[in-house]
């Protein structure tokens, strides 16, 4: 009786384990960047698939064919294939072996909806119309599904999450094959144990079909990796510094620049070898160099350094088809390569997952053209100012299209036809350039000068967990000081500090700022210049990427109070202030602290002396010992 009671607690203790919501995810190991992967079997697309994640299959017989350009890695029978096979098998014993909190019939869908759990569906089981999942407002809530039988969705049947119930969060464990009808709406992790996996025409999954051993086919399938859970936040590579080239919306380094209709450009417009004809001053927001100038000259010194670094970048994914370009494939922050010329048909998508600070780079090893509508689509947060493309060769932009992100054309020439439309620029560092009645508007956040000449101004971090900003100028005139600006998305920046100028009788002034409160991630700083008469102007960013401890003091040593400063955003914030008895002698706690923040501790009723400093949040526990004078 005393085991048998021993054995009940057992279960009940398993049971309610995993019944919570926020029980501890599936473990996807190396399977994690895969959204289609087999142990054993081909992998076989048919029409036009949009795949947004690795392909991979453990066996070098078993192909991976009829794929256009994926947004991805293709990985046959390597090193990665067999530890993702043996993480597989990891994932599928441990979803197959959780205890099941509810059983269901094996017909889902038709307007129920479930909240989250485990479930247990014996028999061969259909998903028909619509399965709605509700995350009741927990984003950590999660639904496993234990079929133990082969699985078929109905066409146009769908997988809806509700109230933050997210796919990542979705697991569906099938003992044998699964096809899903035309048009289904798929979510969640598949995996298909000892059997295929078969997507119907205009199949939509948001997760990953896995198979222990058995083929995948796809036919016009969109099916992309779902985002959260602690998947990694894409950025992309670090965006090139344009120095002048910033400033200018068309240019060539050598050869004409000339323009045949009514063109309206925001930027500069010039060439450093040649001249610039056709462009109205009416309809050009910028200056329009005639002839190769001082300004000229430095865009072209600028730009063959954006090119050399452009092009040093080592790429993360190769599009294998540059010719099939297009056709609304979907990109994310990477740096791609097209190891040919590339055409451009119909649509790309550049699609930044919410990240707004996300850089995409498109390398294309010759040249590039364009159908004529073709579009480049920014969604999802995506920015203009973010796209670069490094094409070595020629571009030709036919009639009508829209491209977005600064075009930068290594020794080739530039034709932009009638009615395109450039949100962002279109540069050359040698070739003849054509426009015929385009639209380009110029991004030139970045085209900033102060008035004074600018020698150096740099950002670095510091062994001490600081950044330090460094500057130099000569030639000041009635400049009387510099606010230092920060902000950590490149666009909404405030002011931490100032220096004053120093206006001296040497020709060269330099200066530094240190920075104790920056935030953890991307930091950008700025230089505002302000004149004695109030009139300011800003200098050109920089960026750096800061991991540092989450939170830090000062002063310390402190007299009459201290303050804590956060670099990023801590949750469930709890501050404590002990003395040298253990006495806690200040408390405070705080839902959540954003990133920048200053928290002061009072100290003036404290005795002089040692105290030490507790801070609990979601990103752990520190101490920090506090000299009071």
């Amino acid at each position: 009786m005393k085991k048998k009671l021993q054995l009940l607690v057992i279960t009940v203790s398993l049971f309610l384990c995993f019944n919570s919501t926020n029980a501890q995810a599936p473990v996807l190991g190396t399977t994690a960047p895969f959204v289609l992967f087999t142990t054993t079997g081909a992998i076989t697309n048919t029409g036009i698939s949009q795949v947004t994640g690795n392909i991979g299959t453990n066996t070098t017989g078993g192909a991976i064919t009829g794929f256009g350009n994926v947004n991805g890695v293709l990985h046959i029978g390597n090193a990665t294939t067999l530890q993702a096979s043996n993480d597989l098998s990891l994932l599928y014993a441990e979803l197959n072996t959780a205890p099941f909190t509810a059983t269901h019939a094996p017909l889902l869908g038709n307007g129920e909806t479930l909240n989250a759990g485990v479930y247990a569906i014996a028999g061969v089981t259909t998903l028909s119309n619509v399965l709605t999942l509700d995350g009741q407002n927990n984003p950590n809530a999660k639904f496993i599904f234990q079929v133990s039988a082969p699985f078929s969705s109905n066409a146009s049947s769908e997988v809806k999450l509700i109230n933050g119930a997210l796919a990542c969060n979705v697991f569906w464990k099938i003992e044998g094959a699964v096809n899903m009808a035309s048009l289904t709406i798929m979510r969640g992790t598949v995996i298909a144990h000892n059997d295929a996996i078969d997507m119907g025409a205009g199949v939509t999954l948001e997760g990953r079909a896995l198979s222990t051993t058995g083929a995948i086919t796809l036919n016009g399938t969109l099916a992309y990796l779902p985002t959260g859970c602690g998947s990694p936040v894409l950025t992309g590579p670090a965006a090139p510094f344009l120095g002048v080239a910033g400033c200018y919306a068309l240019f060539t380094g050598n050869e004409n620049n000339t323009n045949a209709g009514v063109s309206y450009v925001t930027g500069d417009v010039g060439t450093n070898a040649g001249i610039t004809g056709g462009y109205d001053p009416l309809t050009v927001n910028g200056t329009i160099h005639l002839i190769p100038d001082i300004s000229t000259a430095a865009c072209a010194a600028s730009l063959l350094t954006v090119t050399t670094y452009l092009n040093l970048l080592p790429h993360d994914i190769e599009l294998l088809y540059p010719a099939q370009f297009g056709h609304n494939l979907v990109l994310t922050a990477h740096t791609y390569l097209m190891d040919a010329a590339a055409a451009l048909t119909d649509s790309v998508f550049l699609n930044a997952a919410g990240n707004v600070n996300a850089v995409f780079v498109i390398k294309i090893n010759g040249a590039l053209t364009t159908s004529t509508f073709a579009k480049v689509i920014l969604m999802n947060g995506a920015q203009a100012k973010n796209v670069f493309w490094i094409v070595n060769g020629a571009v030709s932009i036919s009639d009508y299209s829209v491209i977005n992100g600064t075009i930068v054309s290594n020794e080739g020439a530039i034709s932009l036809s009638t009615g395109v439309t450039i949100n962002g620029r279109a540069l050359t560092t040698n070739g003849a350039f054509t426009t015929t009645s385009v639209v380009v508007n110029g991004p030139l956040a970045d085209c900033v000068t102060l008035p004074l000449k600018w020698l150096t101004f740099t950002a670095e971090k510091n062994s001490s967990n600081t950044v330090l900003l460094k500057w130099s100028t000569t030639n000041e005139v009635n400049n009387d000081h510099f606010n230092i600006q920060r902000s950590g998305n490149g666009d909404d920046f405030i002011t931490i500090g100032n220096v004053v100028a120093g206006n001296t009788v040497a020709p060269d002034n330099y200066y530094s700022y240190t920075d104790q409160q920056m935030i953890n991630g991307t930091n950008f700083y700025r230089l505002q210049q302000v004149d004695r008469d109030g009139h300011s102007t800003y200098s050109s960013i920089r960026r750096i990427n800061v991991s540092a401890e989450p939170w830090y003091v000062f002063p310390n040593p402190a007299v009459s109070q201290t303050t804590i400063y956060t670099r990023s955003q801590l949750i469930n914030l709890s501050v404590t202030l002990f003395d040298v008895k253990g006495n806690a002698v200040y408390k405070r706690l705080f839902a959540r602290a954003v990133a920048g923040q200053s928290i002061t501790i009072p100290l003036s009723t404290l005795t002089k002396g040692i105290y030490m400093l507790k801070v609990d949040s979601g990103a752990g526990s520190r101490t920090e010992k506090i000299i009071l004078q």
